[in-house]
């Protein structure tokens, strides 16, 4: 019987899962133009269910790549928060409605709501044109490490095989691939194999609450929030509103283990209670409100939720994993597709620069360090939240129930929106020079102001400036440039930093450079001559900013006041995830050198 044949293949990165997290590093990965690979185990791609809401830093990072327009157009906006709790009449009454989004510096202040199909489908329709598909049908069957350090050191070796098999290939048909990668992302889910195979272990419990879902149009209802987030804490238990995209709505509906159990197995059972009975569950909670289903549901499911997060996210810098596979919580916070994205969102940038030999592979341990530290914060939340919306609700009757106002206080912590997320000191964060730029912090995203571009008074929003494009920002405050001193500051700092021993030559190729240089400065429309600046900080005429109002006098005028720069200026360098890395004086810019030494790799052509 003759041998079947067994093809070898490589590829820079192997994606194992084709969720949220997998397919925004595909995307993101494809934009950069690494070969990257991406496989799931399903025949066919998610139509609807599962995962509903994008926070406002997650609308951030997809504009950064130039998704979020049309998400922005398919989507609900969820602007406004109710709270409901019982009655003294035994029903439940509205106590306190508010800003869905209480972060100040939320570019968009509201939650996006729409399905995960839709959302997954955005990044599919961006990466297919770059040449890369999701393969589907398609499991991995063995993986294998190698054991060798200088193998492992080398950012050019392939130190991990992988076994593909096609499910989807009939007898007679090679069925089996050997991939050698030089990096695997396991995006497989909670039950993730990539992270069983490496022997990482997830640390923590399973929640004691079981919760129903239903997805429908929205109903024929008196409920005055049916198109808000409603927060509703009954007698008869909790329940989460959350409108959607296309007249519809979803509805959370906290369960009893006894409905819902196998009282052998205490695992749950979907054959004990269909969405018929928790729609009813449902409108046992909201009375004296109506809740009446028109149509059929469109998708509905029952689980409990473990809230643990793996020991570790990498093993080797080699094999990484995100999202689910590394971090499980409730979705009563909306925080498990938004985690997601932001860790591939966070990874994708630092293999991109190690596969191009920009970097040290010691930038792919802060991965780890920056979003492990974020999974732990994330799930010490999602206890306290889920512990407060699960919990019984304060009444006459019940003294040690849960008060409306501690609940709402939590609610309108910082945490949910993403905004502020902050990465602590690191290779890839240096927090020196702070108070050059106090409102720009080092390991936190750059805060969304408008400036106007100088050679047209063209109002534009900083963020749009930071496209993730796998290059450093330098944003250059110079600061008054008619200021003779201050010129003459300038001047010396543009000098300075076109040393050939400076950053910027010491890690520029013969094709192109790492860094996209910014220029902001004081000045007035009416007044500022661009071509003033040294040639180095108006390398196209698009690339130099004013700090002052727009023609019609309705915003903008204030940056340096919002970031807290000074008269004197500063060079604030923006990560290629859009987080501020390091901070310089302008006659300091050396500060610079030593932060880009710490991870970045001189390239064999300089």
């Amino acid at each position: 019987m003759p041998v079947p044949f067994v093809r070898h293949s490589e590829v820079d990165v192997l994606i194992i899962g084709a969720g949220p997290a997998g397919l925004m590093c595909a995307n993101a990965l494809a934009n950069a133009k690494v070969n990257v690979r991406i496989v799931d185990k399903r025949a066919f791609k998610l139509t609807t269910g599962e995962g509903d809401g994008l926070s406002p830093r997650t609308v951030e990072v997809l504009q950064s790549y130039g998704l979020a327009e049309r998400v922005l157009k398919e989507a609900c906006q969820v602007h406004l928060a109710a709270f409901y709790n019982p009655s003294s009449t035994g029903g439940i009454e509205l106590t306190n409605r508010t800003s869905n989004v209480t972060a100040p510096s939320a570019r968009y202040p509201f939650e996006v709501a729409l399905h995960q199909a839709a959302i997954q489908d955005i990044f599919i329709d961006s990466m297919t044109p770059l040449g890369v598909e999701v393969q589907r049908s398609t499991i991995p069957t063995s993986m294998e490490l190698s054991k060798d350090d200088n193998e492992l050191a080398d950012p050019t070796s392939y130190p991990v095989r992988v076994v593909l098999q096609r499910l989807d290939k009939s007898e007679g048909e090679p069925q089996e691939e050997i991939v050698h990668a030089k990096f695997v992302v396991g995006c497989d889910g909670a039950h993730s194999w990539v992270r069983k195979q490496v022997d990482i272990t997830m640390d923590g419990e399973q929640s004691d609450s079981i919760w129903g879902v239903v997805d429908m149009v929205t109903p024929d209802t008196d409920f005055p929030d049916v198109r808000n987030k409603a927060l509703v804490h009954s007698n008869h238990g909790s329940v989460l509103l959350v409108s959607r995209e296309q007249d519809r709505i979803r509805v959370y509906v906290q369960l009893e283990d006894k409905d819902v159990t196998d009282p052998v197995t205490g695992r749950v059972d979907k054959e004990k209670m269909g969405p018929e009975q928790i729609l009813e569950t449902a409108q046992k909670s909201l009375v004296p409100y109506k809740l009446i289903r028109k149509s059929e549901f469109l998708w509905w499911t029952i689980y409990s939720v473990g809230q643990r997060v793996a020991s570790n996210f990498s093993i080797n810098n080699r094999v990484f994993i995100t999202g689910d596979a590394c971090h499980t919580h409730s979705p009563k916070a909306g925080q498990g597709m938004n985690a997601s994205i932001n860790d591939s969102h966070n990874l994708a940038w630092k293999i991109a620069l190690v596969v191009r030999g920009w970097a040290d592979m010691s930038l792919l341990s802060t991965y780890e360090s920056e979003r492990r530290k974020f999974a732990l914060d994330l799930i010490a939340f999602d206890k306290m939240w889920s512990t407060l919306f699960c919990g019984k609700p304060l009444t006459e009757q019940n003294n040690d129930g849960v008060s409306p106002d501690h609940f709402f206080k939590t609610f309108q912590t910082d945490f949910t929106s993403g905004i502020g997320i902050h990465y602590q000191p690191s290779v890839a964060v240096n927090d020196r020079n702070q108070e050059l730029a106090s409102g720009l912090v080092p390991g936190k995203r750059v805060p969304p102001y408008k400036f106007m571009r100088a050679a047209d008074a063209w109002p534009f929003e900083l963020q749009d400036l930071l496209p993730s494009d796998f290059l450093f920002k330098l944003l250059v405050f110079t600061g008054d440039f008619s200021d003779p001193l201050q010129q003459a500051r300038v001047e010396s700092m543009v000098t300075d930093i076109q040393k050939p021993e400076s950053f910027l030559n010491r890690y520029a190729t013969h094709e192109n450079s790492r860094f996209d240089i910014i220029t902001i400065s004081k000045g007035r429309k009416e007044t500022f001559n661009l071509f003033q600046l040294p040639t180095l900080l108006r390398s196209h005429w698009s690339k130099v900013f004013i700090d002052d109002t727009d023609p019609t006098g309705s915003f903008g005028g204030e940056g340096y006041s919002y970031y807290g720069v000074g008269p004197e200026g500063a060079v604030v360098a923006v990560r290629p995830d859009g987080y501020v890395g390091a901070i310089a004086p302008l006659d300091r810019v050396g500060d610079l050198d030593a932060y880009f030494a710490s991870f970045m790799k001189i390239p064999a052509d300089a």
